[in-house]
């Protein structure tokens, strides 16, 4: 595996990383009513380093096989698509508009597994854990907004 390359995308999932830090829960999140399943606030961190770690792991193995077009597209989508949720669900404090977001993440990252899988075991392996990550937050994400039917989403001012 090439070092550099593992850092690019390392630096791509700590950049998609970056917008919890830019669009924090705060006491909104804390005032939702929440399922009882909800995982507690540690193991967000946790789980997110190491879905992180796993996926840079994944993309930097298959971006230098031949073939990893289906791959690497996949890769990019997920990306983007985990970059995207946040700012939608925590920022605009959107809960309906974050389901068809997340529903796109959970393709995407279906769709990088099962491309990593073909080229290579360890990268598909590497996948794993994300596409439960991301199954579980997308069952959350629709409890959450079935118990909050009256949430509003952030208004936006005019500039």
């Amino acid at each position: 595996m090439d070092i550099f390359l593992f850092c690019l995308f390392l630096a791509a999932t700590f950049g998609a990383g970056a917008t919890g830090a830019l669009f924090p829960t705060g006491e909104w999140y804390k005032s939702l009513n929440k399922p009882t399943w909800v995982p507690p606030d540690w193991v967000f961190p946790v789980a997110w380093t190491s879905i992180y770690l796993l996926i840079a792991f994944a993309g930097a193995r298959v971006a230098v096989l031949d073939g990893n077009a289906y791959a690497m597209a996949f890769w990019g989508l997920q990306i983007a698509f985990n970059t995207l949720w946040t700012p939608v669900f925590f920022g605009l404090r959107h809960l309906k508009a974050s389901l068809p977001v997340m529903a796109c993440l959970w393709l995407a990252v279906a769709g990088a597994t099962i491309t990593h899988f073909q080229l290579d075991f360890w990268a598909g392996l590497a996948f794993v854990p994300y596409l439960a990550w991301v199954t579980v937050a997308a069952a959350l994400n629709l409890a959450m907004f079935r118990l909050n039917p009256d949430q509003k989403p952030l208004q936006l001012q005019n500039l």
